[in-house]
């Protein structure tokens, strides 16, 4: 079979991946763009997480992508992040029920007739799991590498090790592991509390011999943020440091 093509005008496409949903995979994917964006580099955001397309909300900006007879659909931009989502296309509260081949059809989409170029790095945030996307996005496009995302819990750990086989299955390099949710700093006494655990990420990435990227902790900011679609960009902030430096981390490896 033969090796699929790079995107044209594109660099680099990334994608930041799961095994489980709920560890906060999406808000990796938007934060690390952001983190890559105030790095200099030209970034774009495509959500393929097509059942639950939540990067619009993330990012703030909930509007109808525009068209371009010869380039395409021009991507929504926000922040420098250039980004695409069937949220800004479907109804709110529409559900999408689809069969795989629609899903195959939809990411072919955004991945071949969106205004992209140029860019440095087009991040995908991929639905969670090991199934059609997954495939899907390794059979249209050539991609540098992928981030796992995890929680330091056991249940969270043991889907990690799927997602590892998976992308060695295909031949796309594991860049690193990202330990979400890792510990929460208690305000009253400044104290770290390991909630879900602790540890289980840097161990996986050990025992895979992959890098491990870093911890994000709990954040009530960071959530906030989420949710009300003004991203966590304050240089001081000890996430946003935490994002930089993950950034910073995954720009070497895919320039290695």
């Amino acid at each position: 079979m033969p090796k699929p093509a790079s995107l044209p005008g594109v660099s680099h496409v990334l994608a930041v991946a799961s095994g489980k949903g709920g560890v906060g995979k999406s808000t990796t994917a938007v934060n690390l763009a952001l983190a890559m964006s105030r790095a200099g580099l030209s970034v774009g955001l495509l959500d393929a997480d097509i059942y639950g397309p939540n990067i619009p909300v993330m990012m703030g900006r909930k509007v109808q992508p525009d068209m371009d007879e010869t380039r395409g659909m021009i991507p929504v931009e926000r922040l420098g992040v250039k980004f695409i989502s069937l949220g800004l296309i479907a109804g709110d509260g529409v559900p999408i029920v689809w069969r795989g081949p629609m899903l195959a059809k939809m990411l072919t989409q955004f991945l071949h007739d969106v205004a992209w170029a140029p860019l440095d790095c087009l991040i995908i945030d991929l639905p969670p799991g090991t199934g059609d996307v997954q495939l899907t996005l390794t059979q249209s496009v050539a991609i540098s590498g992928a981030v796992i995302v995890t929680t330091p819990q056991e249940i969270a750990l043991e889907d990690v090790r799927r997602g590892i086989r998976m992308f060695e299955t295909v031949h796309v390099p594991v860049l690193g592991i990202l330990e979400n949710m890792s510990y929460y700093i208690c305000p009253k006494c400044d104290k770290k509390h390991a909630i879900f655990s602790e540890g289980g990420g840097r161990t996986m990435a050990d025992q895979f011999e992959v890098p491990f990227l870093g911890e994000v902790p709990l954040s009530t900011a960071l959530r906030e943020a989420s949710d009300t679609g003004e991203p966590l960009v304050d240089p001081s902030h000890p996430v946003t440091k935490t994002y930089d430096e993950i950034a910073q981390t995954v720009i070497g490896h895919l320039s290695d």
